[in-house]
């Protein structure tokens, strides 16, 4: 349970309020570089804390995220040309730098122009591991670039999708570091399967959770007791803000046949929408197959027809999610396809913004609990004049980890050396 004035303080993101003053302290993903396909390429419209901006690549490739309004008559920059470094609104022909310098008047006699008395809001911005970045905050304080290990494998190594989410952003980030709910949603019907992932979710429903805080939010392990063959162990990551990380490693005997990661960052464009990138990557071995990515993103709900070219879902709320109530008695626990869109589906059924008065939390709520106490205290001690966790991040490789450990082994010491493999 939480007061309703605590949750109104970690839900709210636009200007000016506690937490989006916060999040405005780190690097925020704002588009996929592959929206941006090239130079002088057409600009697109992008959300973020609740500030309605365009981003844009120049003739010289270099990226602008700025404000979406001209200064001039307020039209939106989505309908200009990009051309010779920079935006021109259509309108009256005002132009702009990445940098949201006006550079040009058109449409004013040249001994009354003053578009060096006009600026838009132009924000930092820096590519890395095939995301556009921009950092929102005071200028005083902007932090290095992001530089997740993810970001730095080969592109063949990893792979990024976007997805909008309509619900409040920490319905979802809530979601994304919940382990028990896995044995539920995303259950199949019928499966026979004794091991693996798949099995030992089924055999024990009740993982035990524990929390350890570290300097960039906090690591956490999801500890499945499979009685004679010892302790199935997740180790998880929550990087402030809005980033988790988990592994998909173990085969059906529990041997380890991939070095791969999967993640998300629930970034909010607003109070009540979310945008999910959606992470997948290795840190050895071959890179991806487009038949294992094909796979992977069925396997999530989002194939071919799964969703539209905005980012936005087919399945939602508006048609309830094309729950199939015979599937939902002979195939899988939802009827719902699709491991996200079970997912997006729970979390959008909630509403905009839950109300966390009313619940009543267990003790597999653990990391739940613990995402809100580390965002009320972080909110309190950047109010108080401090830096937020997590601006550097003072490890090269921060690994989410899963691993079968025998009973009694202590998987902080067990993991140490592949949770953080410096």
């Amino acid at each position: 349970m939480l007061s309703k004035e605590d949750n109104e303080l970690i839900t709210r993101v636009g200007p000016g309020t506690a937490l989006g003053n916060l999040m405005r302290r780190y690097w925020i993903p704002v588009a996929l570089s592959s929206e941006l396909p090239g130079p002088d390429c057409a600009p697109i419209r992008t959300k973020v804390l609740g500030e309605k901006l365009v981003a844009f690549r120049d003739t010289a490739g270099r990226v602008g995220v700025l404000e979406e309004f001209c200064a001039h008559r307020r039209a939106s920059l989505f309908l200009a040309r990009n051309e010779e470094h920079g935006l021109r609104c259509v309108y009256h022909g005002w132009k702009y730098d990445v940098d949201g310098n006006c550079v040009d008047q058109p449409n004013e006699p040249s001994e009354k122009c003053f578009k060096s008395k006009v600026c838009l809001t132009a924000y930092r911005a820096t590519e890395s591991g095939g995301v556009v970045w921009a950092y929102m905050g005071p200028r005083d304080t902007i932090p290095p670039p992001p530089n997740f290990e993810w970001t730095r494998v080969p592109q063949s190594h990893r792979f990024i999708t976007k997805t909008i989410q309509e619900n409040n952003w920490l319905q979802a980030l809530e979601g994304g570091v919940d382990s028990a709910h896995s044995s539920f949603l995303h259950r199949g019907l019928g499966d026979a399967r004794t091991g693996g992932w798949t099995g030992w979710r089924l055999k024990a429903t009740a993982p035990k959770q524990q929390v350890d805080l570290t300097d960039y939010g906090f690591a956490y392990a999801a500890i499945r007791d499979l009685g004679d063959e010892g302790n199935f162990v997740k180790v998880y990551h929550y990087v402030m803000p809005f980033h988790t990380t988990f592994a998909f490693q173990l085969g059906a005997s529990g041997e380890t046949y991939r070095p791969e990661i999967h993640g998300h960052m629930f970034v909010p464009m607003d109070d009540e929408t979310v945008m999910l990138y959606n992470l997948l990557y290795r840190f050895g071995g071959e890179g991806f197959t487009q038949s294992y990515i094909d796979e992977m993103e069925s396997l999530r709900g989002r194939g071919p027809g799964d969703q539209n070219a905005d980012f936005r879902k087919v399945r939602n709320r508006n048609n309830d999610w094309l729950i199939n109530r015979e599937h939902q008695k002979t195939q899988s626990f939802t009827g719902i396809a699709g491991i996200n869109n079970q997912d997006h589906a729970v979390q959008e059924s909630m509403g905009p913004i839950v109300d966390r008065t009313k619940e009543h939390l267990g003790t597999s709520d653990q990391a739940v609990v613990a995402v809100r106490l580390t965002l009320l205290r972080e909110i309190r001690k950047v109010q108080a004049g401090g830096d937020p966790p997590g601006l550097v991040l003072t490890r090269a490789k921060i690994r989410a980890i899963e691993k079968l450990l025998p009973k009694g082994v202590d998987w902080r010491e067990a993991l140490k050396a592949e949770i953080y493999p410096d």
